[in-house]
């Protein structure tokens, strides 16, 4: 199992759009996520930043994460997630949620 993080920020005018999306995820956007192995799947808000945590059960996860991004339900997701957020300062050029690295982890 891997463990995955990220941050992105949230735009302060589309906070409570972002918590009304989330309070209802689409079936079909949560189907892709387990197709892809990911579990135990988190999005932390905090001073306008939301932090992602999910494991990772699979063996491809460049692979997995590319099928997600291929799944037309996810797609017509992000086109309503996406205008609510925007990267963090130091994020890779095309980068969106920036991944973090891990520095502890108490298993």
């Amino acid at each position: 199992m891997q463990r995955h993080a990220a941050i992105i920020r949230l735009r302060p005018e589309r906070e409570a759009e972002y918590r009304e999306l989330h309070a209802a995820v689409w079936p079909d956007v949560l189907a892709a996520l387990g197709r892809a192995h990911i579990g135990n799947y988190s999005i932390f808000l905090r001073d306008g930043q939301l932090f992602s945590y999910l494991e990772y059960t699979g063996d491809d996860y460049a692979a997995d994460t590319a099928a997600i991004a291929a799944d037309p339900a996810t797609r017509a997701w992000w086109l309503l997630t996406d205008p609510c957020q925007q990267p963090v300062d130091g994020a890779a050029e095309g980068e969106w949620w920036a991944p973090l690295e891990e520095v502890f982890h108490l298993d």
